[in-house]
């Protein structure tokens, strides 16, 4: 397993390349279904699973981020490829971003029954870019600033790696990586997509028949903005119930001397609870508290997931692929 993060681990620093700015949209309830970081993570749950969710970002201030997605996922091929569709509709601002793409995983048994897997993934599909200038400041317009709606649309490409046994998973993945490089210079204020880098590790430790504790922790760099770690804890109770949360923060894995000195490091805590009413579905809640400069302006951040599983009967509830 060691040698596993290593390797994992130092991909990051062969693949990444230079980024102004993070972009994608955060999320809170990532755990509960990481397609949505992840192509490889495509068949993960060895079921047709079909999630949505919405997350309303720092209530309370004008223009705050407001994102909402579907996907579904499933195995094919007797589980040895894993097969996913998404799309997601993030505004941050004027800004308006609408994305659709198909994941396909090949999924390779790391033993006999095929409940320890490396999986390889790719995703493709199609972003709209977009910005609505009605949005901008009217007052004090700049040259060549849209008046109304402004919008492209690009190609991009995703692509990860994900391992997981009956205890233990990691992975790694970097989006944007078509769209990084198709020229939107003549839509000046849509900004150019970048890529993004996310490292995620975690575990299931029983501590007794009904309660299992579940840490991870995830790694988010663009090379631009600042390194975001969220660490993450959750009891599992009775496999009926999940309570837990997060602390997300900024940290120094390498120089970054260009970022201003005074920016705080602390971004918010997470409170997340997730239930299963019946045996096929999964309803999700996450509150973020803002801690750093936003405390006080933010009424706090609202995200609402819901999951549906089919098949769910021959689910093995105890390994961590299945939350």
């Amino acid at each position: 397993m060691k040698k596993l993060i290593f390797l994992i681990a130092g991909l990051i620093f062969l693949l990444i390349q230079p980024a102004s700015a993070q972009q994608d949209a955060q999320f809170s309830q990532y755990m509960f279904n990481g397609i949505y970081i992840n192509p490889a993570y495509a068949g993960y749950r060895e079921q047709l699973n079909l999630h949505a969710f919405y997350r309303s970002q720092w209530t309370g201030i004008e223009g705050a981020p407001k994102t909402m997605s579907l996907a579904v996922d499933a195995i094919a091929n007797d589980g040895n490829v894993g097969l996913a569709f998404q799309v997601s509709s993030d505004k941050l601002g004027a800004q308006r971003n609408l994305a659709a793409y198909g994941s396909y995983a090949y999924r390779i048994r790391m033993n006999a029954d095929g409940s320890s897997r490396i999986a390889f993934g790719i995703s493709a599909g199609m972003v709209q870019l977009g910005i609505d200038g009605a949005l901008l400041n009217p007052n004090d317009p700049e040259p060549f600033q849209p008046v109304g709606m402004q919008s492209t649309i690009v190609p991009d490409a995703r692509a990860g790696v994900y391992y997981s046994d009956n205890r233990f998973y990691a992975g790694f993945s970097a989006d944007n990586l078509v769209s990084q490089y198709i020229d939107i210079d003549r839509y000046a204020f849509i900004p150019q997509p970048k890529p993004h880098y996310y490292l995620t590790a975690g575990m299931l430790i029983p501590l007794s028949m009904d309660v299992l504790l579940k840490p991870s922790f995830l790694i988010k760099d663009d090379r631009g903005g600042p390194t975001s770690l969220d660490l993450n804890a959750f009891f599992i109770l009775a496999e009926k119930f999940w309570i837990g949360g997060s602390y997300r923060t900024g940290v120094k894995l390498y120089d970054k001397s260009y970022l201003q000195k005074e920016l705080t490091k602390v971004n918010s805590a997470v409170a997340a609870l997730q239930i299963f009413p019946s045996q096929t579905l999964r309803v999700g809640y996450a509150y973020d508290f803002s801690i750093g400069p936003l405390q006080g302006y933010s009424s706090g951040t609202h995200e609402i997931s819901v999951g549906y599983f089919f098949n769910r009967k021959n689910a093995r509830m105890l390994s961590p692929r299945y939350f």
